[in-house]
Formats: structure tokens, C-alpha cells, sequence
């Protein structure tokens, strides 16, 4: 009964406010969504693979990291657990409170002191959190490339590098999909490493052995693609070094976790990291 003399009450007040028929109305325009939010030029479908145009590297856009300290290295869990539904788990949500806030960005070759080496590079991102190397890349409808890599400035001070790939590195393969597995070389003639004249052969064996769900501090990724790297770097004098890298790929985010080993790590599944990065924010 309340509702219907409220709406009684309601229809006597309105049929008693006449307009006054004297007064000019305004032409208003229609309202716009032009200049508002531009729609997502990438919408993950969960489909299970990742195809190239959900890799498409967003240049200029900032990525923030979680890191832990430089130098110092720390427990990593990559085997995870299995859920009551059989879906793999791997929770790294846990806040770490020496974790430090990283930045990296993907740029163009334009300024580069090394940009005419690399002729067909696309664009470039730093190696390391200090952005003192940088590797150029090449994406394309079938995979992503690595052309080699450069110190970020000439004069470094610990000396200039500049490492040019005979042949391009195949890093990812499109559609890149769980039960994939590839080996890539690179072969550098007449190079410079921390300025001193190098030549090597770095092998590249890339596994996408597993996915499921990625629990981040401040994200949740239902759909998260590891990729086992294992790269020998075997110069031509000198001794040879191995390194492992797991990493957590997401369709329309690329990289969101990593793991890298300690040199000379023997295990896939390495319990002890020299260093982790999250996708993250400031406050976790």
C-alpha cells in the first residue's frame, strides 16, 4: 500500500507541473562515447594457447615488476600442487618484504647507439632490472625472436657489449601451446662482451611442459602457460655456463613470472632461484 500511494502521489505532482510554453528548449546534442575508453585491442578467449596476436609487444607501455634484491637469491616453488579438479597450481602470492618495484619498457631502435647492427629489429627490452643490456627482438605471426643483445650504452663502465646472432633466435613459437618443445642457436662471430672480443655459440632448449593456474600478490591468471628455458653459452675460449629460466606466460600480458637459476644449476625444477619477478604492484 505504501508503494502504490507513492506512486499515486508521484502521478498527481507530475500532471500538475505544466511547462511553460513560452521558455526555449535547448537543442541538446545526443551523448557520445567518442574520446572516452577505446576498447581492448586484446581479450584473452582461454582457448589454451597463446597465437601471436596475443603476444603483440605493447611499446612504450611501463611494466611494473616485483623483484627480489639484486645478489641475493631465494626459495622458489616450480612444481606446485594439483587441485581437487586436477588443475595445476602455483601460488606465488605470497609478499615478500624485500621485494623491490621494477620498471621495464618495451622502445623502438630509434637513438640506439647499436640500432644499425640489428637492421630488422623491431624493438628492444631491457636484459637485466639495471637496464645495463638490452635485447632486440623480432615479433611476427609465427614466433618471437631474439637478435642478440647490447649494452645499453656505448661507453659502459664496465666495458661495451655488442652481440649479433648469425641467425635469429626462435625464444617463443606461435600458437604456443603446453607439450611444445624446441632447440634454438645462435652463433656470434667478431662480438664484444663487457668490452672484450668474443665469439660463441649460445643454445637455447625451450619446453612448454605445463599449465594452470598462476597466483600472483595482487593478480590471478586461470590460464598460465610455464616455459622452461635451459641456455648453455659455450664461447670459443673458455668454459661453457648453464642457466635455467621458467617462465609464466598469459595470453594478452606476455611474461608475468619468472625464475632464473643460479649458473650451473643441474634441475629443472631448482628449488633456489638467483632471481624472481612478479608482475605486481607498487603497494603489494
Amino acid at each position: 500500500m505504501r508503494i502504490a500511494l507513492a506512486s499515486i502521489v508521484l502521478g498527481l505532482v507530475t500532471a500538475g507541473c505544466v511547462p511553460d510554453q513560452t521558455a526555449s528548449s535547448p537543442d541538446y546534442a545526443p551523448y557520445s562515447t567518442d574520446g572516452g575508453l577505446q576498447p581492448l585491442t586484446c581479450l584473452p578467449n582461454l582457448d589454451g594457447q597463446i597465437d601471436a596476436d596475443e603476444m603483440v609487444p605493447a611499446l612504450g607501455v611501463t611494466e611494473n615488476l616485483l623483484a627480489s634484491p639484486l645478489g641475493q637469491t631465494r626459495p622458489v616453488d616450480l612444481v606446485g600442487t594439483v587441485n581437487a579438479m586436477g588443475q595445476q597450481i602455483w601460488d606465488w602470492s605470497t609478499p615478500d618484504a624485500t621485494d623491490q618495484l621494477a620498471h621495464l619498457t618495451a622502445t623502438t631502435l630509434s637513438g640506439k647507439w647499436y640500432a644499425s647492427s640489428f637492421p630488422n629489429g623491431q624493438f628492444v627490452t631491457p636484459i637485466d632490472l639495471a637496464d645495463t643490456l638490452e635485447g632486440v627482438y623480432v615479433h611476427t605471426a609465427t614466433d618471437f625472436e631474439l637478435l642478440g643483445i647490447a649494452s645499453t650504452q656505448k661507453n659502459a663502465s664496465d666495458g661495451e657489449t655488442l652481440v649479433v646472432y648469425d641467425t635469429p633466435v626462435q625464444l617463443y613459437r606461435y600458437p604456443l601451446k603446453a607439450g611444445d618443445s624446441w632447440t634454438s642457436v645462435g652463433v656470434s662471430r667478431n662480438a664484444m662482451l663487457k668490452g672484450l672480443s668474443y665469439a660463441g655459440t649460445d643454445t637455447y632448449e625451450i619446453a612448454v611442459d605445463d599449465a594452470g593456474i598462476l597466483y600472483l600478490p595482487s593478480l590471478t591468471f586461470t590460464q598460465a602457460f610455464r616455459v622452461q628455458m635451459t641456455t648453455t653459452v659455450a664461447p670459443a675460449a673458455g668454459e661453457s655456463a648453464v642457466t635455467r629460466q621458467d617462465s609464466f606466460l598469459a595470453e594478452c600480458f606476455g611474461e608475468i613470472a619468472r625464475a632464473t637459476s643460479q649458473t650451473n644449476e643441474t634441475q629443472d625444477n631448482f628449488t633456489t632461484a638467483a632471481e624472481i619477478r612478479r608482475l605486481g604492484l607498487a603497494g603489494d
